[in-house]
């Protein structure tokens, strides 16, 4: 677990940014899970990418994204640019390392910028915003649970075991005949925000209700994070737990 703070001044903004990082592989041999940071002058960016497991690359596939992304954001190129020269960059490596279709990943990326938020993703890695301590909204999955969900078919809470919850409908890795991210911008920041990125082995083994619960009573990121992993490890011990990774984000 790495934490980290941004100090005033440092991006533009009069806000102290505070971060933490975590990932395991859990109960599995490989962590297909990625993530980094990037720090811009005025601009700070997280991603957070998972590989789709059963393909047998995803470990790269997500490791290239995250790495394509970054470079992109540093480049002063907006979240939609990164995610679309990475989707590109992906296909063309799967031709040159005789891959077919097999590398696929997630993609979740924050930015914070001057006083607001901005974030994208393609697949069902999430990203959580909170105010107050108080879950405000989140990333829609690109699955076929969340399609019932919008549907009226199941509810929210049946999302976490339901059979087809792998079952993904947008990934890095395969032709789009169109762009497949989703972005959600303009979300203001205040001296109480909280964001959470996370891959589906972190969401699917707690809740927004204890999220929330372990975010009231943290000092900072590293604590949140550490919380809510007892409480994932407790939940997934034994059950061929998947790869968990996060990034907490604090605005204070």
């Amino acid at each position: 677990m790495r934490v980290d703070t941004v100090e005033e001044g440092e991006m533009g903004t009069t806000l102290n940014i505070t971060y933490s990082v975590l990932t395991s592989r859990g109960e599995r041999a490989v962590n297909e899970d990625a993530l980094d940071v990037s720090i811009m002058p005025g601009r700070l960016g997280f991603i957070l990418c998972d590989g789709l497991g059963g393909h047998g690359k995803g470990d790269a596939a997500s490791r290239f994204v995250v790495e394509q992304v970054k470079g992109a954001l540093e480049r002063s190129l907006s979240i939609e640019e990164g995610i679309l020269q990475a989707q590109q960059g992906l296909l063309q490596k799967q031709i040159e390392e005789h891959a077919g279709n097999s590398m696929k990943t997630t993609v979740t990326c924050l930015t914070l910028s001057e006083d607001s938020a901005k974030f994208a993703h393609v697949g069902d890695s999430r990203i959580y915003c909170f105010e107050k301590s108080k879950y405000v909204l989140r990333s829609q999955d690109h699955s076929v649970p969340q399609m019932l969900v919008n549907r009226g078919d199941i509810r929210e809470k049946d999302i976490r075991r339901h059979e087809d919850r792998s079952r993904l409908l947008r990934v890095m890795g395969t032709e789009w005949d169109s762009p497949k991210y989703q972005v959600v911008e303009g979300i203001a920041l205040t001296k109480k925000s909280s964001f959470l990125l996370c891959s589906d082995g972190f969401w699917e083994l707690i809740d927004e209700k204890m999220m929330c619960k372990t975010l009231k009573k943290a000092f900072g990121p590293e604590e949140w994070l550490a919380e809510m992993e007892k409480i994932i490890i407790k939940n997934g011990r034994g059950t061929n737990m998947d790869n968990y990774s996060a990034i907490a984000v604090f605005v204070r």
